[in-house]
């Protein structure tokens, strides 16, 4: 079983927790990886852009001038790509950039991200993250004890104070762990994880 080690809020060890090897000790898949990402980066896409055709421009319906005798060369419309203000050649239209990826290959990207922060050493658990109040000073001293610059934190369930005093802290993610995905895992280089996060973690995919 993969042990790391179990921080308080002032950044102090104050022991050690046992990881289920399940989750965080299983053999990082890298084309799981990089499905998942792919299609979550594709999901967000919005695919509203839109531009014309030279069917949808205005103007046009008329020969610019005739075909022969003027010593420039042909036109046929004022609406050809080839005009300024004339319509896109192969114009883009809205589409849906959605695409799916089987249940068990999520899964099994979601452990090889999470064993790949306890390989690489960049997985922190926290005792708690209880905050009285919202207080950025606060997360602020925690991360530089912990050495967390570019950090994901992850709270067992929605924290308004914990989530107003890190959304304003540059190159640093604060989420729910219903809402931990892949990308957010490897996008971010270190994760700070409460130890409640890690059981419901480790109850949804052990």
């Amino acid at each position: 079983m993969p042990t790391v080690g179990l921080f308080n809020k002032e950044g102090k060890k104050v022991g050690d927790v046992q990881l289920s090897d399940n989750v965080f000790g299983v053999e990082v898949n890298q084309y799981a990886l990089h499905q998942v990402v792919v299609a979550l980066l594709a999901n967000k896409r919005q695919g509203t852009q839109s531009a014309k055709t030279r069917s949808e421009v205005s103007g046009g319906g008329i020969k610019p001038w005739r075909q022969k005798g003027t010593g420039r060369a042909r036109q046929g419309s004022i609406r050809a790509p080839q005009w300024i203000h004339g319509g896109m050649v192969f114009a883009v239209k809205p589409r849906d950039y959605r695409t799916s990826v089987p249940k068990s290959m999520r899964r099994v990207a979601m452990k090889s991200a999470l064993t790949s922060k306890v390989n690489d050493e960049q997985i922190v658990v926290l005792e708690s993250l209880e905050l009285e109040a919202p207080k950025t000073k606060e997360v602020v001293k925690m991360l530089d004890a912990l050495n967390a610059k570019k950090t994901l934190i992850v709270t067992s369930e929605s924290n308004e104070n914990a989530y107003k005093s890190a959304r304003n802290i540059q190159g640093v993610e604060i989420l729910p762990v219903n809402n931990l995905n892949v990308y957010d895992l490897l996008k971010y280089e270190k994760l700070v994880i409460t130890k409640d996060a890690v059981s419901k973690i480790e109850e949804v995919y052990a």
